[in-house]
């Protein structure tokens, strides 16, 4: 097969994936909220269950015009949705669905290149509550801006320590190390790096950014139609990305029982992302959202002290096996 046709087929199917699979998942917590809330308007859309929800949701949002206040930053308003979507886009193609190549693009640094790709959300989230010219907006950016910049540390300490363990930054190396003790060894790192990952994508309970009971809705005050729509896109999306990084660097991968990893590895690593995103959902519905002091001391007088412990632990680990 031609370089440039195999190109093409693995950036297509990244592309299908970041279309899609957002949607299940957001479709899936208008279910999963309704069951736990007993609420029964998201089951009405549709003849069964409800199906139909997410697609009137859709064509709501279409049809709600795209305000742009007169005092704002036009040119900065309007780019600051799709900022917040392209660094998850480049974050899934390093991402490796299944063992053989099954990757968009597979690089030695993976773990590097999403460490620091992540990070970049918080730009999207500046531009907008800067260029809303709405001191809610402002405010709840400035908010944003402390958390992701406080919760990154332990983020990228947890995922140190995996790489430490498997002894490389290519994610599919990490899969391939990986071995199911794993689970108690790295465990401190999994719950630092899924809490952290939670707060990165600004998830209840860790929404105080856009905190409507006292921010009306923080740096998304201004946004309606379409673009608020492509922030909405990017929270589901985020909860895809942290859900297949918690799976590939803590789960195992595409690695699963009966000695089916080749032939249905990529169906295990899907259905570890989505019982991840439940978990994610089911904790927005369970937990009720932290005040900005609780939210910063969790960060630093939890997270980061326990992944320096599992930093020292896993060096110790790895020296020991040497």
């Amino acid at each position: 097969m031609p370089v440039w046709l195999e190109l093409t087929i693995r950036i297509a199917g990244v592309v299908v994936a970041f279309l899609t699979l957002p949607l299940i998942v957001g479709q899936a917590e208008h279910k999963v909220m309704a069951h736990m809330q007993g609420r029964l308007g998201p089951m009405y859309a549709g003849a069964f269950h409800g199906w139909a929800q997410l697609i009137a949701d859709g064509v709501k949002f279409v049809q709600k015009e795209s305000v742009t206040p007169a005092a704002a930053d036009a040119p900065v308003f309007k780019l600051a949705p799709f900022v917040a979507l392209l660094p998850y886009l480049v974050v899934l193609l390093v991402i490796p669905l299944g063992p053989g190549g099954l990757v968009g693009q597979s690089l030695d640094i993976g773990l590097f290149l999403v460490l620091a790709v992540v990070g970049l959300g918080v730009v999207s989230v500046l531009m907008a509550s800067w260029a809303s010219a709405n001191k809610y907006s402002l405010l709840g950016g400035l908010r944003a801006a402390a958390q992701l910049l406080g919760y990154e540390l332990p983020f990228v300490l947890a995922a140190a320590s995996v790489a430490m363990a498997a002894g490389t930054l290519s994610l599919t190396g990490i899969v391939e190390a990986w071995r199911p003790w794993w689970l108690l060894w790295q465990l401190p790192a999994l719950v630092v790096f899924f809490v952290a990952g939670l707060a990165e994508i600004r998830r209840p309970p860790f929404d105080m950014p856009i905190a409507d009971s006292e921010l009306v809705f923080g740096y998304l005050t201004e946004y309606t139609g379409l673009r608020f729509a492509f922030f909405l896109l990017a929270e589901y999306v985020g909860i895809v990305v942290i859900a297949a990084l918690t799976t590939v660097l803590f789960l195992g991968g595409w690695k699963g029982p009966f000695g089916l990893d080749t032939e249905l590895g990529w169906l295990w690593t899907l259905i570890k992302i989505f019982a991840v995103s439940f978990v994610v959902i089911w904790l927005r519905v369970a937990y009720p959202r932290l005040r900005e002091d609780q939210l910063q001391r969790l960060c630093w007088l939890g997270l980061v002290p326990l992944a320096l412990l599992q930093l020292v632990l896993t060096a110790g680990v790895k020296v020991w096996l040497t």
